[in-house]
């Protein structure tokens, strides 16, 4: 039965934070957003910045679309399924009693990306940027695959690939083997001497975004440097292989990509495509159709219209109904 109440979908990155008010039957008239990414705490992600940044927002999508009242919320939230809690603890009942929203999912960032690269379908999405993570669905259950940050994973992501041609261009410097020349040249021309590069680098707080701005550099070098060559075909290699842990194994699945490192074209999607092929045959690759917010939009719209049917998981998808639904 559709619920004649509009909904709220939020979707809360690296970035900032990003809001629509939609209705089931009208879609999504009003947005808006803030370049301020919620803060991360002693509790995890904080669910009070979070309302701070939120309250004013949705005030005035709620006047700017004329919607009457909101009775459903999808939160998608970056780093839900490992620093949630204290999201899971609050924000339900933060959201109800500040809009009396009786319904709220909290959506890891993962899922999101997902359901707007794919929707409700069995497959396996890969989603990279400055880091990259894989989620599939055989819409049963969630399977999930790297996303362990810099320092522990996102194999194959932005910052993977900028410290790959980094090290690269270090060994250049020192005479190693397995250096680049040109990797060098444009490291020297992005930072300045590679001998202040450590000063610079490792004192930052966002140290993987500056990694990550050196992957377009490697990706400039591809097609003429066998080194910035290689650095891809190992980054396409283990896209694949995080695919491949997610895909489920039988039907006809299908496999997309989102995320802005995609925008490097050729370079990685070639040696990309090749790995998909050999580690998944049995699968479609299809264009996304959407990103993390539209994937949220789709939530929010099932599930105010109580059509919601893909997986619950307490790490990754979780519904609270309050006391007022």
């Amino acid at each position: 039965m559709t619920d004649a109440a509009g909904f709220l979908a939020v979707d809360s990155g690296g970035s900032g934070v990003r809001v629509v008010v939609g209705t089931v039957d009208r879609g999504v008239p009003a947005r808006r957003e803030s370049r301020e990414p919620v803060r991360t705490g002693e509790r995890g992600i904080d669910p009070g910045h979070l309302m701070e940044q939120l309250v004013p927002m949705v005030r005035g999508l709620v006047a700017e679309s004329g919607v009457d009242r909101l009775g459903a919320a999808v939160i998608g939230a970056a780093g839900l399924a490992t620093l949630g809690d204290a999201l899971r603890a609050d924000l339900p009942a933060a959201l109800e009693r500040e809009f009396g929203i009786g319904r709220v999912a909290l959506v890891a960032d993962a899922v999101t990306a997902y359901v707007g690269a794919l929707g409700p379908a069995p497959g396996a999405v890969v989603a990279a940027g400055t880091g990259l993570i894989a989620m599939g669905t055989d819409l049963t259950h969630w399977r999930r695959a790297d996303g362990w940050g810099h320092l522990l994973g996102d194999c194959g992501g932005g910052a993977w690939i900028g410290r790959a041609g980094l090290e690269a261009a270090l060994r250049a410097h020192d005479g190693r083997p397995g250096g680049s020349a040109g990797l060098l040249a444009h490291a020297e021309e992005l930072f300045g001497p590679v001998r202040g590069l450590p000063g610079k680098l490792y004192p930052r707080p966002d140290r993987p975004a500056v990694l990550a701005s050196f992957a377009p550099q490697v990706a400039a070098c591809a097609d003429s440097d066998p080194v910035a060559a290689d650095i891809l075909r190992a980054a396409a290699r283990h896209m694949a292989e995080s695919a491949a842990a997610v895909c489920p194994t039988s039907g006809e699945p299908q496999v997309a990509l989102t995320g802005g490192l995609f925008k490097m074209g050729a370079p990685l999607l070639g040696p990309l495509e090749e790995e998909l092929s050999k580690r998944l045959p049995h699968a479609r690759r299809v264009p996304a159709a959407g990103d993390p917010l539209q994937g949220a939009v789709r939530i929010a719209t099932d599930l105010a219209a109580g059509a919601l049917t893909l997986p619950s998981d307490e790490a990754m998808l979780c519904v609270v109904t309050g006391k007022r639904d």
